[in-house]
């Protein structure tokens, strides 16, 4: 679909359907105070007779009338002006979207401009409606025989005053990266595990560098893993007959002496639990173990559409936990690439074994800063359910970014605190450290596991376990969740 912005009068645009906002209590702003004039007063009617009062994501459609270019008029309600805030402005987007999608007409204009959102600016507000518009489009229907029916809706263009047209334009191709950065990220996360697999990964990374001057890649395989001395990210691997790929994707937008931020990705692509195996109700979700390294990816894409003037590495860390008489057992140690050795408690914990030689990894390439992108723990959505992105971090620099970040973004994380208590949890009378702590603050000690292996840099972990994708239902799919954080937060480190 084409996002376009135009500076003109809502009542002068050509379109098959003008989108105007209707206050609660059936407050009509300027914009609807001129439509209804010029229509004769068919606002005015339909709000005498109850048909909308206004409420946030309300909506009403209108046939149009000969003194408007518009073939129809969609009332859409905006609630109350005080309560105006990102979640009811994405409820209001939403609404709209969804009855336009279903119209005949090949475009609409929204007239949006008068409204105001708390806390944003033409910018915030234009690239919060941008993304939601956009990303309500997707559609997931690859493998079905019938195909979904293709929509009339081809563009949309929306209004704004000349004095802040620059900055609603700006917002638009932000707006226009990320939703296609999630959108790569959730295709990935929506691949059924058989043809998803470490090497499927690895062949994409491929494509992308192909497509891409400026974007360099490199594939290690088993044999390099082993080299390397990456012996916890095969100890997760070695179960499976898929092989374990780590995939290593350079992005250089700025100059080489730039020191670049490093972005390390959890690609579990079917996650069993192993020998410690998982129960079988909803494991088919296990595919989905693999989105860390998905929105990676999707960051990545974004990055490439804009063009950002910053180096940027991509680390994803891939393979398949499955039981088979060659799987790492409960009570094995094996040693990382640090040198640190770990005793296997749990081998369904092991995101955090194939991410701490990841980590180790990164140090070679002299970052900034790196930020781990994980669906690491369940304790993480019992701590802060489905709407939230745990952040552990040992940088309180690097934590401001993040959580300022995700509230531009609104893709919010939330602190969690790695105080050494939590770091005795993983004490083992055997090997350096274990790779379980106990039931107690299961997604804070596993942060902690992994700060063992990030003292030569800033570093953050992303825990989204809960915030990836959605369980169950007809609805049940990947959310493309954070790569609208972790593209705002390179955006801002790139002043663009």
């Amino acid at each position: 679909m084409e996002l376009v912005v135009k500076s003109v009068a809502a009542e002068s645009v050509k379109t098959a359907t003008l989108v105007i906002a209707i206050g609660e209590e059936r407050a009509l702003g300027a914009i609807a105070s001129k439509i209804d004039g010029l229509s004769g007063g068919l606002i005015s009617a339909a709000l005498k007779r109850g048909d909308i009062v206004g409420r946030a994501g309300q909506t009403l459609l209108l046939p149009g009338v000969p003194a408007l270019k518009a073939e129809r008029l969609l009332l859409v309600g905006s609630g109350k002006d005080e309560e105006l805030a990102d979640r009811p402005w994405r409820k209001l987007a939403s609404a709209a979207y969804g009855v336009l999608k279903n119209l005949g007409g090949s475009d609409a204009v929204f007239a949006f401009d008068e409204l105001t959102v708390k806390g944003r600016d033409a910018y915030g507000r234009t690239r919060l409606l941008a993304e939601t518009l956009l990303d309500g489009e997707y559609v997931f229907d690859r493998f079905k025989s019938k195909k979904a029916d293709p929509r009339a809706l081809q563009k949309i263009t929306l209004l704004t005053g000349k004095s802040s047209q620059a900055d609603v334009e700006r917002a638009v191709t932000h707006a226009k990266a990320i939703a296609s950065g999630m959108s790569f990220t959730k295709d990935l996360g929506n691949l059924p595990p058989n043809l998803c697999h470490p090497s499927f990964l690895a062949e994409a990374a491929k494509s992308l560098s192909k497509a891409h001057k400026n974007l360099k890649v490199e594939i290690h395989d088993e044999k390099k893993l082993k080299e390397l001395g990456m012996g916890a990210f095969l100890a997760v691997a070695q179960g499976s007959a898929q092989p374990p790929r780590l995939i290593v994707l350079n992005y250089q937008g700025a100059k080489k002496s730039e020191q670049p931020y490093v972005l390390v990705g959890k690609g579990i692509t079917f996650d069993t639990g192993g020998i410690s195996i998982k129960p079988a109700a909803g494991m088919d979700e296990m595919k989905y173990d693999m989105c860390g390294a998905a929105s990676v990816f999707g960051t990545l894409r974004a990055v490439l559409e804009l063009e950002l003037p910053i180096n940027l590495v991509c680390l994803m860390a891939c393979a398949e936990n499955m039981p088979s008489d060659r799987a790492t057992r409960p009570g094995d140690i094996v040693e990382t690439m640090s040198g640190q050795t770990v005793e296997i408690l749990n081998t369904d914990a092991e995101g955090r074994l194939v991410l701490c030689d990841a980590l180790t990894y990164a140090e070679r390439f002299n970052p900034r800063a790196v930020i781990d992108i994980a669906t690491l723990t369940g304790a993480c959505v019992v701590a802060l359910g489905g709407h939230t992105t745990g952040l552990m971090s040992n940088n309180e620099a690097l934590v401001g970014q993040l959580l300022e970040a995700g509230k531009q973004a609104d893709d919010r994380c939330w602190q969690l605190p790695l105080f050494e208590e939590y770091q005795e949890q993983l004490d083992s009378p055997f090997a350096d450290i274990a790779n379980i702590g106990g039931p107690k603050g299961g997604a804070i000690t596993a942060g902690c596991f992994l700060s063992r292996f990030t003292k030569a840099y800033e570093w953050a972990h992303l825990d989204i376990a809960g915030t990836a994708w959605v369980s169950g239902g007809k609805d049940k799919g990947a959310t493309g969740r954070p790569v609208p954080l972790l593209t705002q937060y390179l955006l801002d480190r790139a002043g663009v």
